[in-house]
């Protein structure tokens, strides 16, 4: 056991207000973990609101484990020391309830190290009475948990504040009766919004397809995604206070949760579709305590700028003098008292995603917003002295052609020009990624777009724009982005593939790894679903059918004609081999 490591997180622990107290001597307690760093973990609101109702129960601490930065990592493996929590300094393998926050794919192999490193045996068979249940949460663990499920006792699916509270229930009733590990899965089994996947097997053929489901034993046959109701019965802010997260001290603030705009690319706008705000007296209290510890505000929300009652808020902000900052806003509900209370809050750069560059393909999309939305937002932000602009794009879109990529590089000149005719010498940047087919969504059926394509297209905005030196492009590189999409709309048998990754190194593995266990990235990558195929994720239940999403996909198909999309034109990157992707 490292001292050095062990001194380490005391000192983060007397750096942070509101921390849990110390765990009385023999309880055992739920550790939190995020399968990233501390920085980036803290700065996570979801960890924070259920670090709260955790603590506020009384019959159990909660504590937070994030992974080690590469130095401490170190040694941990040189001093044979196991992961421990900020608060008490405990190993993973001393909790009864060990959960992790999942938000994105890439962390699956921080997961499985976080496992190993902690001591807790990684696949969910091996487990014995005595060690940790392991359980995950977040928009991973929701849309699709079947890569991860032989490493997991339990997946929460859909919003964690009241399912949590009621599996704790559950786990404290069983132990208090003396029931065994088996038994309390099967009475969490019982709960709506619990998946436990050892009650559960799936059949493949070999390019992926599943053939056969079937239930373990007496369990529901569907598990529906929870969702919480009034928001404003549960906090949504800030739990612990540190100096070092990935945004400073910034006092995070959940303005509202759900989305009614149902962009065709958006897991969280179809299966969290009615928005739910909180209400502004509830913000307002917020607002003071925010104010009490001298803090930014962060508003947080699928869009901040949708909120019912935002030029209240803002005005609620310029009384009292406070600052804050946004997570997302949306062109076409932008307004001049917004923006300018951004620019007072010290905002140098406003963010907008049009997602693509041509009408035709944000109508494909459902993005729902007109290039004059966003040139509006331009001339807001040059008004209210905000030089910069950031805009999201995404390139291999459903039906996406060449034309498509010299529409964004056409918008962002347009964009460009509107600055300058506003007054603003700032600079353009194109945050551009490559677009991933996500579960529960219109385009879960569809391929990726080819990775040549997807190349070369990056390639094409690039020297389409080469000589504008006050428009950047960043991007992220293709290859990790093709593990994701793996991932996403993976099965069980990627399983053993994630731990070998893991063991060799990370996700720079993954795809050797995925070849050495006989398995085809291009099946999982580029092969067409069809309507009747029962998919990994069929046995979870967002609310509403398949049937449903089809007839979104067939509307974006009316939306998609272009003269290269004929039976057997390849120019989209999608269809392979003379196929129609649609």
């Amino acid at each position: 056991m490292s001292w050095n490591l062990k001194e380490a997180l005391r000192q983060r622990r007397e750096q942070e207000e509101n921390t849990c107290a110390p765990p009385q001597a023999g309880g055992r307690g739920f550790a939190l973990v995020y399968p990233n760093n501390y920085q980036v973990g803290m700065s996570n609101l979801g960890l924070h609101i259920l670090y709260r109702l955790l603590n506020e129960r009384g019959d159990l601490c909660c504590e937070r484990a994030f992974l080690p930065e590469k130095k401490a990592w170190d040694e941990h493996i040189r001093t044979q020391t196991p992961l421990m929590t900020v608060e008490s300094q405990r190993p993973l393998s001393a909790f009864a309830l060990v959960g992790f926050a999942l938000s994105f794919e890439m962390d699956y192999f921080h997961f499985l190290d976080m496992l190993q490193l902690g001591r807790i045996p990684q696949l969910a068979v091996e487990r014995g009475e005595q060690d940790p249940f392991v359980l995950i949460g977040g928009p991973c663990a929701t849309f699709n948990p079947e890569p991860l499920a032989p490493f997991v006792d339990a997946a929460i699916i859909g919003e964690g504040e009241e399912v949590l509270q009621e599996l704790v229930d559950v786990y404290q009733d069983c132990r208090t009766k003396g029931k065994t590990r088996q038994e309390v899965l099967l009475a969490w089994a019982h709960i709506p919004g619990v998946y436990v996947p050892a009650f559960y097997e799936a059949n493949y053929e070999a390019d992926g397809r599943v053939t056969a489901w079937r239930k373990m034993g007496e369990v529901p046959e569907t598990i529906s995604r929870r969702r919480v109701e009034r928001l404003d019965d549960y906090p949504g802010e800030t739990a612990v206070f540190a100096e070092d997260a990935e945004f400073g001290k910034l006092f995070l603030l959940e303005v509202a949760r759900g989305c009614g705009r149902h962009c065709r690319f958006c897991m969280a706008g179809y299966c969290f579709r009615q928005p739910r705000p909180r209400s502004l007296p509830v913000l307002r209290q917020a607002l003071l305590r925010a104010q009490q510890q001298g803090m930014k505000v962060g508003l947080m929300g699928a869009a901040v700028s949708d909120y019912p009652e935002i030029q209240a808020l803002c005005h609620e902000f310029e009384a009292k003098g406070m600052r804050f900052s946004v997570a997302s806003l949306r062109a076409d509900s932008l307004d001049a008292v917004l923006v300018s209370g951004l620019a007072a809050s010290g905002h140098r750069t406003l963010t907008l995603a049009p997602e693509a560059g041509s009408q035709r393909l944000r109508d494909v999309i459902n993005k729902g917003i007109r290039e004059e939305h966003l040139l509006e937002g331009v001339r807001l932000a040059a008004q209210a002295g905000i030089p910069n602009l950031r805009l999201y794009i995404m390139i291999g879109l459903p039906t996406e052609v060449d034309e498509d990529i010299d529409a964004i590089a056409e918008m962002a000149l347009r964009v460009l020009a509107c600055m300058e005719e506003a007054g603003s010498k700032g600079k353009l940047t194109l945050s551009v990624n490559p677009f991933i087919p996500k579960p529960f969504t219109p385009f879960q059926w569809l391929p990726m777009a080819d990775k040549k394509v997807v190349q070369q297209r990056l390639r094409r905005l690039e020297s389409l724009l080469k000589s504008q030196r006050r428009i950047e492009i960043l991007s992220e590189p293709p290859r990790e982005a093709y593990v994701q999409a793996v991932l996403a709309r993976g099965d069980r048998r990627l399983a053993p593939v994630l731990a070998a990754a893991a063991a060799k190194g990370g996700w720079r593995r993954f795809t050797a790894c995925l070849k050495d266990a006989g398995l085809d990235e291009e099946s999982y990558l580029y092969r067409q679903r069809s309507i009747d195929e029962r998919l990994p994720w069929a046995h979870l239940d967002m609310g509403f059918n398949k049937d449903y999403l089809w007839q979104e996909w067939q509307r974006a198909v009316k939306e998609a004609p272009t003269k290269g999309c004929f039976p057997g034109c390849r120019r989209c990157g999608i269809c392979r081999e003379g196929r129609e992707a649609w």
